[in-house]
């Protein structure tokens, strides 16, 4: 007798053929019929009409050091999401000395939002290497599937120590780099991933390892793809990257290359659409490349305490290493606002997360209560109405609430139709969830719900039956995760149930439940039924299923085995 049947569902075969109405059986952990089950089963399920898919396949993830303390990786069970590739721009925790892991943990301060009393107090470490980080997560158990990257930024400061984000390696140091890489790449890694990008910073601003590195190192470090024969090479590309050098490494490794993060700049509209048509023209030529765009449009909460949004602008960088007054007097100093106000006015960049838009900031939160007549105005009429630059507005009214105040900026990817356009592009690959990351600036983990709420059933820019695909076979292919990402006899049983008709994210919220007391944004699922994880349901109508993993262990896997 088999498990359980879900009945008259509306079924997406994940594969992007028309919803049919139908039925799907499961027994161990695996889908063993597809349309009209007839099989005996110990429990049925009525799906009455809601619509079954393949569990969503979230390929841009950062829950390395979560998952040492949240092995239920929340808050994606209740997204729809069932495999997670972990990280992505080569933020990782492995490998790692024992010596190295406040260093590493600093390295993380900023790119995953998280205060570093939260990194020391929750990640549990008892692993070096990245073999042994993805025994850890086995013998821990996760809920969702993981799959990770061998981390550039750990592998250099492996071999580097507190040298890697000072200076180009030495031959010798990058022949040691690319034995862990391949090692971590033999012992089930999805590949190799990295980040130029300059708004990737560590503790006190000090730039990610992997940005020091030159394009020789990229070329050995990327080559053990190759003699791997295996995985895929990701990178978050910062302007001085081009697209043509990727394409160079994808011909050499002969391995798919994705290219993050491409968001649309209203400032610079066709920048992301020239990135586009590069890798376009880079497949023609029968290259693998992928731009990973998003569903969603960027917008971050923030504080001046830990201004992410300006921090990627040269004329920032003075202040990126200082703190308390030393920080606060330089915000107040005309020689730097200077700096700043003419970089923000200068020729536009398509990869600057701000670009001068203050009319798309808004001033979410004060301090104090004579400031509440700010509350929910932009920046750009709170300047008009004070007679002063939005710069200076913004910085003088932090400054007197002492930088307490909230910020929310829509920074990128705010032209629907131009998203409509990236979405809809032959070579694009819809990821950048950052779930783990950015954890108090934004929360962007349900963007498949977005996809199907928003742009299928809102904008009628994609079927569902076309959303499904780009958000389960699609990756799938692409990283060569066998037996998932579709609904077909044989494959595992990860399921996502829902009602298209409410399907969508809830409005954010703030939460502490970060270890040492640190909060998060989080924006809660709607019209999600049911999600299953190798055949196990972890989350239905309410969230979560309460005490999941109490009673036996949890129902996810660590992937080692990928299709080549």
């Amino acid at each position: 007798m088999h498990d359980f049947v879900i009945r008259n569902a509306l079924l997406l075969d994940g594969l992007g053929a028309a919803p049919v109405h139908g039925d799907l059986g499961v027994a161990n952990g695996k889908i063993v019929e597809v349309g009209k089950a007839k099989g005996a089963y110990r429990e049925t399920l009525n799906a009455d009409g809601l619509s079954l898919m393949p569990g969503i396949i979230d390929n841009h993830t950062h829950y390395d050091a979560q998952l040492t303390w949240d092995p239920l990786a929340s808050p994606s069970p209740a997204l729809g999401v069932t495999t997670a590739v972990i990280g992505n721009c080569g933020f990782t925790i492995a490998p790692c000395k024992p010596a190295d892991r406040d260093l590493i943990l600093k390295n993380l301060t900023q790119v995953e939002g998280m205060s570093i009393d939260v990194l020391r107090a929750g990640t549990r470490w008892g692993f070096e290497s990245v073999p042994e980080f993805f025994g850890m997560l086995e013998k821990q158990g996760v809920a969702l599937n993981v799959a990770g990257f061998v981390g550039h930024s750990s592998v250099r400061t492996y071999v580097m120590g507190e040298e890697a984000p000072k200076r180009a390696a030495t031959p010798a140091e990058v022949a040691k780099m690319r034995q862990l890489v391949l090692e971590g790449v033999r012992a089930g890694a999805i590949g190799f991933a990295t980040s130029t990008s300059p708004n990737h910073n560590g503790h006190g601003g000090i730039p990610m390892p992997s940005r020091l590195a030159d394009d020789n190192e990229l070329r050995e470090l990327v080559g053990c793809l190759k003699e791997a024969g295996r995985g895929v090479f990701m990178l978050t590309k910062g302007g001085q990257t081009k697209i043509e050098f990727l394409e160079e490494l994808a011909a050499a490794s002969g391995r798919p290359v994705i290219v993050a993060a491409l968001l649309h700049n209203n400032t610079s509209p066709r920048g992301v659409f020239d990135d586009l048509d590069k890798i376009s023209a880079a497949n023609a030529r029968g290259r693998k490349l992928l731009g990973a765009i998003s569903c969603c449009a960027l917008t971050m909460d923030f504080t001046l305490h830990s201004p992410y949004t300006f921090e990627g602008l040269a004329a920032w960088k003075p202040a990126l290493s200082l703190s308390g007054e030393k920080y606060r007097n330089l915000l107040n100093t005309k020689t730097f606002r200077d700096a700043v106000r003419a970089e923000i006015n200068g020729p536009p960049v398509a990869t600057r997360l701000f670009n001068g838009q203050w009319d798309k900031m808004y001033v979410e939160n004060v301090g104090r209560p004579e400031n509440r007549k700010w509350q929910q105005t932009t920046v750009a009429d709170m300047a008009l109405a004070a007679g002063t630059d939005p710069l200076d507005a913004m910085l003088d009214l932090a400054l007197a609430e002492d930088l307490d105040t909230e910020f929310s900026a829509l920074l990128l990817n705010s032209d629907e139709q131009a998203v409509a356009a990236m979405l809809r592009h032959p070579h694009s690959l819809v990821s950048l969830s950052d779930a783990g990351a950015h954890l108090t600036l934004f929360n962007d983990a349900g963007f498949g719900l977005h996809l199907l709420g928003h742009w299928v059933r809102e904008k009628g820019v994609l079927k569902i039956e076309e959303a499904a695909r780009k958000l389960t076979s699609d990756p799938a292919s692409v990283f060569g995760i066998g037996g998932r990402g579709r609904l077909e006899a044989g494959c595992a049983a990860d399921l996502f149930l829902f009602d298209p008709a409410t399907v969508g994210r809830g409005p954010k919220i703030r939460v502490q439940d970060l270890p040492a007391g640190g909060t998060r944004l989080i924006m809660p699922p709607l019209g999600v039924h049911g999600v299953w994880v190798n055949g196990e349901r972890i989350a239905d109508a309410r969230g979560v299923r309460a005490g999941l993993g109490a009673e036996k262990r949890l129902p996810g896997r660590v992937l080692r085995e990928f299709l080549s």
